[in-house]
């Protein structure tokens, strides 16, 4: 399983020109799954993601994480990062999750980020969306779980 989180004043995501989710300041997830993921998996992402620390103290360190801030969680399925870019001019997508195991492992997480978190927001499984932030640094890191 792979993130792309983005430190954000704030984002959105649209789906046929409807704002299907939105946050102030916090954290932009872009979801990547694997065939191989699991709810263990996503778990232990979430929990990395909610105690990642990318926020600046009183000192402008990077040592306040999600949930100190009380910032929003957007999480967007983005089957993209799961690409295997290393060879040729053509993305492989044979790692990645079937959209079944993507779907129900998208789900498993928002409900357990919404259960953990507050605020969080979502994109729309599979749809052809449209994202927008405005990217806080910036700062983006791309975390991976297997």
């Amino acid at each position: 399983m792979k993130a792309l989180i983005q430190r954000v004043s704030s984002a959105s995501v649209s789906v046929a020109g409807e704002c299907v989710g939105e946050i102030g300041a916090g954290l932009l997830v872009l979801l990547g799954v694997e065939r191989e993921d699991t709810r263990e998996i996503a778990d232990r992402l979430l929990d990395r993601l909610l105690r990642y620390r990318v926020f600046a103290d009183n000192e402008g360190r990077m040592n306040l994480s999600l949930a100190d801030t009380g910032g929003g969680l957007l999480l967007v399925s983005q089957f993209t990062l799961v690409a295997d870019t290393r060879k040729g001019l053509r993305p492989g997508f044979s790692g990645g999750a079937s959209p079944q195991l993507g779907e129900a492992l998208y789900d498993y997480m928002l409900e357990a980020a919404q259960r953990r978190h507050a605020p969080v927001a979502a994109g729309r499984f599979g749809a052809d969306m449209q994202v927008s932030l405005v990217n806080d640094g910036p700062v983006t890191f791309l975390l991976e779980m297997s």
